[in-house]
C-alpha cells in the first residue's frame, strides 16, 4: 500500500507537468514570430494567449474532476457528443498535435545544444539530429521506468528552468529601453490578435494534467489547482520573458536572430554568459516539455486502443506499474520520424492550428456538458469564441504569408479523417447493440 501510495503524483508534481508541458520549446521558438506580428505589444500577446488557456483550463478542471479518465480531450468529446467519430477525430488530432509539439521541441533542443557545443551556425546537421534523437530516446527510458521517475524528473528540470527564466527577466527589466516599447500598439491591434495565434502552441501542455488523473494524490483538490497554477506561472514567465526581448532588441534584429533571439536578448545585460544561461534554459526547458508530452500522450493512446480508436496494441501495459509501453515506442518513434525528416514549420503551424480547435471543442463541450457538470455556463463559451477568433485569425495569416502551409495542414486533417473511418468500430458496434 505504501508503495502505491509513493507512486502518486503531488500538487508540486502536477504543476511541474503543467509548466513543463507549456514553457517548452515555445517560447524559444516563437517568441520572433510574435514580435514580428505584434511588435512593441508582444507581452500582450502572449497575455491574451494565456487568458484563452485558462479560460479553457477551467473547462479541463470541471471536465475532468467530473469523468477522473486517463482519456482526457478525448473521453470528455465523447460524452458530450453522440457521433463517436468527434471524439475519435479528436483524439487523432490530439496525437498529431503532441507529435508535432514534441518534434518542436527536439528540434529547439537539438539547435541549442548544437550551438553550446561549438557549433552556431548549423554547420554539423549530425550534431544536430543527434542530440535532438537522444533527447527523445532518454525520455522514453525514464517514461518507461516509472511514473515517480517521470514525475520528480520534471520536477527537477522545471524548477532550474524557472529560476534561470526568472533570473533573466528580473535582471532584464531593468535594462529595458523604454523607447523600444513605445508606442505599444505599432502595428495595430490586430497584430496582436495574429500575434497571439501564432504562438499558442507554446500554451499547449496543461490540458495533459487531466490524462494523469488516477495518477496524482487527492485530485479532488489537486486537479484543478494544478491547471491554474501552471497555467498562472507559465503566463507570468511568458510576459516578462516577451517584455525584456522587446525591450533590449530591436524587431529587426530579433528577425536576424530567430532562434537566438531570446538569447541575444541576454547579451546586453548578461554578455556572453547570458547567452549560454538562456541556452541551458533552453534545453531543461525542452527536455521537460518532451518528457510531459510523452508522458500525457501515451496514456491518450492507451484509452484511444480501449475505446477501438487506435489499433488494440496501443493498450498493452506492464504488468508492475501499468505503463502503456507500447503506446510510448509508437509515439517515440512517430515523433523522431516528425524530427528528422517533416518541415518543422508547417508542424508548428498545424500544432497552434490543432490545439485552438481542440481547446475550443472542449469548452464547446463543457458548454453542452453544462447540467450534467456542473459550473459557470459563460466561462466556457467565452473561451469558445476566442479560440474560435484566434484560429479564424491564424488561418487568415496562412493565407497571406504561407499558403502551401495551409494546404499541407488541411491535408493533414484529411488524414486524420480518414484515419479515424478506417480504425474506428465503436460507431459500428453500437449500431449492432
Amino acid at each position: 500500500m505504501s508503495q502505491q501510495i509513493n507512486e502518486k503524483l503531488s500538487l508540486k508534481e502536477v504543476i511541474a507537468m503543467g509548466v513543463g508541458g507549456m514553457v517548452g520549446g515555445g517560447i524559444f521558438s516563437v517568441l520572433g514570430l510574435a514580435i514580428a506580428q505584434a511588435g512593441h505589444a508582444a507581452p500582450i500577446a502572449f497575455a491574451l494567449g494565456g487568458i484563452i488557456a485558462l479560460l479553457t483550463g477551467l473547462s479541463y478542471a470541471r471536465l475532468g474532476l467530473h469523468y477522473q479518465s486517463d482519456g482526457g480531450s478525448f473521453t470528455y468529446l465523447e460524452k458530450a457528443f453522440r457521433s463517436p467519430h468527434i471524439a475519435g477525430m479528436g483524439g487523432w488530432l490530439l496525437l498529431v498535435g503532441y507529435v508535432g509539439t514534441m518534434a518542436l521541441y527536439a528540434y529547439t533542443f537539438g539547435v541549442y545544444g548544437a550551438a553550446m557545443l561549438g557549433d552556431n551556425n548549423g554547420q554539423n546537421p549530425a550534431m544536430h539530429h543527434f542530440l535532438e534523437s537522444l533527447v527523445l530516446l532518454s525520455f522514453l527510458g525514464v517514461n518507461l521506468y516509472g511514473v515517480k521517475a517521470s514525475g520528480t524528473s520534471e520536477l527537477i528540470i522545471v524548477t532550474v528552468k524557472v529560476l534561470i527564466l526568472g533570473l533573466f527577466a528580473v535582471i532584464g527589466l531593468f535594462y529595458v529601453k523604454s523607447d523600444h516599447l513605445l508606442p505599444v500598439f505599432n502595428q495595430g491591434g490586430l497584430g496582436v490578435v495574429m500575434g497571439a495565434a501564432l504562438i499558442f502552441v507554446a500554451y499547449e501542455g496543461f490540458e495533459l494534467i487531466p490524462n494523469a488523473v488516477n495518477e496524482m494524490d487527492n485530485p479532488q483538490r489537486n486537479l484543478h489547482r494544478g491547471i491554474i497554477w501552471s497555467i498562472g506561472i507559465t503566463l507570468f514567465i511568458y510576459v516578462l520573458v516577451a517584455l525584456v526581448a522587446v525591450g533590449n532588441l530591436l524587431p529587426e534584429e530579433i528577425k536576424k536572430y530567430g532562434e537566438y533571439a531570446l538569447a541575444e536578448a541576454a547579451r546586453p545585460f548578461l554578455g556572453e554568459a547570458g547567452f549560454l544561461l538562456i541556452g541551458l534554459a533552453a534545453l531543461f526547458s525542452t527536455a521537460s516539455a518532451i518528457n510531459a508530452t510523452m508522458f500525457g500522450t501515451a496514456r491518450l493512446g492507451m484509452v484511444m486502443a480501449t475505446e477501438d480508436a487506435l489499433p488494440a496494441v496501443f493498450g498493452f501495459r506492464r504488468k508492475q506499474n501499468n505503463i502503456p509501453w507500447v503506446s510510448l515506442i509508437a509515439i517515440t518513434a512517430c515523433t523522431l520520424a516528425f524530427v528528422n525528416l517533416a518541415n518543422l514549420t508547417i508542424i508548428s503551424s498545424f500544432a497552434s492550428s490543432t490545439f485552438l480547435l481542440i481547446f475550443a471543442a472542449i469548452n464547446l463541450s463543457a458548454w453542452h456538458l453544462r447540467k450534467t457538470v456542473p459550473g459557470n455556463p459563460w466561462t466556457p463559451l467565452l473561451g469558445l469564441v476566442l479560440s474560435l477568433a484566434s484560429w479564424g485569425t491564424l488561418l487568415i495569416y496562412l493565407w497571406r504569408s504561407s499558403p502551401k502551409s495551409l494546404y499541407w495542414i488541411g491535408a493533414i486533417y484529411a488524414v486524420v479523417v480518414i484515419a479515424e473511418l478506417l480504425f474506428s468500430r465503436r460507431g459500428l458496434r453500437k449500431k449492432r447493440s
